[in-house]
């Protein structure tokens, strides 16, 4: 009885400022959980803080998230039920957000910095799902440029990956010991005059940088060798980042073209709301019944799809025996045909 009192909806007012909220560290969180594995064997005090604060705002997003109504994807019908939310959310991402939650700095230090620890960090990753979403609903928000929106989110995948893949170069080179730093890519490297001998000593902004850039020259495959891999380990990782830098260029070529080309199916859903609100602004329509339009509008966008179209591949012989199925019993359950023959109500069904 609780629980289902204390349901949510998904347009509640306070809980989309709360979604929004939890956006700005989800965001945090997907760019610092690399940095920290990367760059720290465990956390100043100030980031500690920092992190523990963070930490209990996704415990308590946890907790809502078990009253949150959503839409069944086959009905588009909203669920009320607690169990059926709990459940559903029990199988979803519930397991990898209650672990993103523990505090691996103090666990790793209980556990004698084995560094075995530090690997479970990477669960805090799948906190990047709702930096996904977020750009998903704002490609749907008319009131913001769709190809601002599409540029923006394909700049951010690219910075997320180069940014990634600087602080697992930097972790690759600080697991080797001090006396061996000179085969590393960054303890083996001169630019110019400048030595980056005993690197564990120079500021942290100098060595991401170097990271980011040894990154991103990776990425783009335009390596002008002043920076290059050097032991096994490196090579090896080297190989995977280039493969799935191919991927990444397919994906972001692809993008561009279609920006270009248009006519996605984002792109006409948010061509005809824009023509409906003009609609609904010559006619003064009022604020109800304008969320009901648009509400329809967006469940036809997220449905994708109408039993006309389903159903115009079928051959006619089997539509009618979907028709039996669906409505056949209602239509002998009426008064009005009680007492007709078979015949005829299998016409009208």
């Amino acid at each position: 009885g609780f629980f289902h009192d204390h349901i949510i909806l998904p347009d509640n007012k306070l809980y989309l400022l709360w979604t929004k909220f939890i956006l700005v560290w989800a965001v945090y969180s997907s760019f610092f959980t690399p940095f920290e594995f990367g760059f720290f064997r465990g956390l100043p005090d100030k980031l500690f803080v920092l992190d523990i604060v963070g930490q209990i705002a996704f415990l308590i997003d946890i907790v809502l998230k078990f009253f949150v109504a959503y839409r069944d994807p086959d009905t588009y019908r909203i669920v009320r039920n607690p169990t059926s939310i709990a459940l559903r959310y029990c199988k979803s991402s519930f397991i990898f957000d209650l672990l993103g939650c523990f505090p691996w700095d103090i666990i790793y230090k209980a556990c004698g910095s084995k560094e075995e620890v530090r690997y479970l960090l990477w669960i805090r990753l799948t906190r990047a799902l709702k930096v996904i979403e977020f750009f998903r609903d704002l490609e749907k928000d008319i009131r913001v440029n769709y190809l601002f929106t599409r540029i923006v989110k394909l700049i951010v995948v690219e910075l997320y990956c180069t940014h990634t893949a600087a602080c697992i170069f930097y972790y690759l080179a600080t697991t080797l010991p001090e006396s061996m730093e000179g085969n590393t890519w960054i303890g083996s490297l001169k630019l110019g005059e400048y030595s980056y001998d005993h690197f564990r000593e120079l500021d942290l902004i100098k060595l991401y940088t170097t990271s980011l850039y040894f990154a991103i020259v990776t990425m783009a495959t335009v390596g002008y060798g002043d920076i290059h891999a050097v032991n096994v380990r490196e090579m090896i990782f080297v190989m995977i980042y280039v493969s799935f830098d191919m991927i990444l260029g397919a994906y972001l070529i692809g993008n561009m073209t279609a920006l270009i080309v248009k006519g996605s199916r984002t792109e006409r859903f948010r061509d005809k709301m824009k023509e409906v609100i003009r609609y609904m602004n010559r006619n003064k329509l009022g604020k109800e019944i304008r969320e009901q339009i648009k509400g329809h509008l967006r469940l036809q966008y997220e449905s994708s799809y109408t039993e006309a179209s389903v159903l115009q591949d079928i051959p006619i012989s089997i539509r009618a025996k979907i028709s039996q199925t669906l409505y056949k019993p209602y239509v002998e359950s009426t008064p009005l045909f009680k007492g007709c023959s078979a015949e005829f109500i299998q016409q009208i069904v």
